[in-house]
């Protein structure tokens, strides 16, 4: 693993595809999260069982209005954001100029109150 507790591409899918201690999972999520590499900081999370981490970074998605981020911590909390969050989400990504992300979710929102 590189210095910076990142895992280089090969290393990462290997660490994803196996069984890791959670204080080993939680400091890999920590380098990326430390990097600004949200996305993939939540698998290690998921892996750490650290669902309170887990939704710091959906509450900080829906923050910014980030459709993606929103979309991988919800898969890996196993559950699908209520209709609402994809509301505030669609709300603030409008405001932040993502338009295309504010679509997405407003279409996300459509479905759940289906």
């Amino acid at each position: 693993m590189a210095k910076s507790g990142i895992p280089n591409p090969l290393e990462r899918r290997h660490l994803v595809e196996r069984d890791l201690p959670a204080d080993q999972a939680l400091a890999i999520a920590d380098a990326y999260l430390e990097a600004g590499r949200q996305d993939e900081a939540v698998a290690f999370l998921r892996k750490a069982d650290a669902q309170e981490r887990l939704q710091e970074l959906a509450d900080g998605a829906v923050a910014a209005g980030d459709v993606f981020l929103l979309t991988e911590v919800s898969r890996a909390q196993g559950r699908e954001p209520e209709s609402e969050t994809w509301k505030r989400l669609a709300e603030n990504a409008r405001r932040a100029g993502k338009d295309a992300y504010a679509d997405t979710a407003e279409r996300h929102a459509h479905r759940s109150d289906d």
